[in-house]
């Protein structure tokens, strides 16, 4: 999804499933899981499709999108970071966010 428009977020359901669609037009339905807002900026973290997990690993993966406004239409669509300072400093919140929700008992 390298930094292409995800159209199609108009509204998250109560259940945190949303449709988005790939830079192939193919609708993918993500689960949002947490959201942060740092800088003026939104990130979201969110589970892939059920079919992408492994459900035999101990590592649970997600993907953090960033939500922006196009200035002309004012359309709002998720991008992945390409930068890797701010991916990196967006996921270190998410990971220790996840990490302290973890009961390890």
């Amino acid at each position: 999804m390298d930094n292409e428009k995800m159209n199609d977020f108009d509204a998250v359901d109560p259940d945190n499933i949303i449709t988005l669609t790939d830079e192939n037009g193919v609708e993918v339905e993500f689960e949002i899981i947490a959201d942060y807002e740092k800088d003026g900026n939104k990130y979201f973290a969110m589970f892939p499709p059920e079919d992408e997990a492994d459900e035999n690993s101990d590592i649970v993966e997600y993907v953090i999108l960033k939500l922006v406004t196009d200035e002309e239409s004012g359309e709002e669509f998720f991008v992945s970071i390409d930068d890797d300072d701010e991916l990196d400093d967006i996921a270190d919140y998410f990971d220790d966010l996840f990490s302290s929700e973890i009961d390890y008992d």
